[in-house]
């Protein structure tokens, strides 16, 4: 199985899902990463603010803050070579790259406004 890695831009807490203005595309992320490590996927996340040296380590993405900077972030590495930047990848993504087998319910966002209704 291949290794995805998640570096971050610099936020409050690991998963960015504190606080009181908690972004929904975070929520939703935090979600499929855990789905998809109960699937068996290998992913590591890295916070710029409170693993700045996880970032410098590793070349290609010392690299790419160089070139891009911090607001580019987050970037995601597929078995350290650069897939993702500037968003978060959704489930069908994550599977994809981790090679998980998923069911038509499972690829739906975690969480959806419309809760199966045809109007939000």
């Amino acid at each position: 199985m291949k290794t995805i890695q998640v570096y971050d831009p610099a936020m409050c807490c690991s998963s960015g899902v504190c606080g009181v203005d908690v972004d929904q595309a975070l929520v939703t992320f935090s979600a499929d990463v855990e789905w998809a490590k109960q699937n068996g996927a290998k992913i590591s996340r890295f916070n710029l603010s409170s693993e700045p040296m996880a970032f410098v380590e590793n070349k290609t993405v010392g690299g790419f803050l160089e070139r891009s900077g911090a607001e580019a972030l987050p970037l995601i590495l597929v078995d350290g070579e650069m897939a993702l930047a500037g968003r978060y990848p959704n489930r069908i993504e994550l599977s994809r790259w981790a090679g998980i087998i998923q069911s038509v319910d499972e690829a739906k966002p975690a969480s959806s406004c419309c809760s199966g209704s045809k109007r939000c």
